[in-house]
């Protein structure tokens, strides 16, 4: 009889889902509390979900052209988002016909316009369930297709097995995406868990280009982190 984790999958990828783990979040609570408090705080795993963008659409970016733009902010980000969305609601519902306690973390969830943080970071939940690593343009990069793919979280009381474990950062000397980035809001520095994100990444700065491109083009779009990679464009 297969077990819960194997149902979760099946399913998951029944759905859609390119790259799914499980996590111990025992490690990262302090972490959840900064971002979402006591709400979040006592799920003691998260299930990642992971679709892959199509190297198609990403790989116009570098044009600046209004065409690429809109065309990334719709498939990659808006129609992915959904997708993402139904997938993690429909295995949180699993979840709870098991008997389980679930939270579905959207794909897309600015809960802090200060600090610019979502309720739950998809990125650690992804990083801590052995999917790949935090590179230097603090995205999640997976060693299949670098930092293009988008994420959803659950959180879970479910008693699932974990994925794997983080994985050692190999983004080595490479600055590619902190040279191409046109707000200048990396600093280069390698992933440390100890350190703030502002260490490593202005978001403000990142944020403050994205609204210049959307009164230039109609979509708040950028990318070319995600797009310069190597480990993305090898995928």
């Amino acid at each position: 009889m297969s077990t819960l984790d194997d149902r979760l999958r099946t399913l998951a990828e029944s759905l859609g889902a390119d790259l799914y783990g499980v996590a111990d979040l025992t490690p990262a609570q302090e972490a959840m509390r900064a971002w979402g408090g006591e709400m979040i705080a006592h799920f003691p795993r998260s299930i990642s979900v992971g679709i892959r963008l199509m190297d198609a659409i990403v790989d116009t970016l570098p044009t600046y052209q209004r065409l690429a733009a809109l065309n990334y902010r719709k498939h990659a980000y808006d129609v992915v988002n959904a997708r993402l969305d139904d997938i993690i609601s429909r295995l949180a519902s699993a979840l709870q016909r098991e008997g389980y306690r679930a939270f579905p973390i959207a794909a897309s969830s600015v809960t802090d316009s200060e600090r610019l943080y979502g309720t739950f970071s998809h990125k650690m939940g992804a990083r801590l369930a052995g999917l790949g690593w935090i590179g230097k343009s603090c995205l999640l990069i997976t060693p299949e297709y670098g930092p293009r793919v988008r994420w959803a979280t659950i959180l879970t009381e479910a008693p699932l097995a974990p994925t794997g474990r983080p994985m050692e950062v190999r983004c080595g000397d490479c600055r590619e995406c902190v040279e191409i980035c046109p707000a200048k809001a990396f600093t280069g520095r390698p992933f440390r868990e100890e350190e703030p994100r502002e260490m490593r990444y202005d978001a403000h700065a990142c944020s403050r280009y994205l609204q210049g491109r959307e009164a230039e083009v109609g979509a708040s779009v950028c990318g070319l982190c995600l797009y310069v990679c190597p480990y993305g464009r090898r995928g």
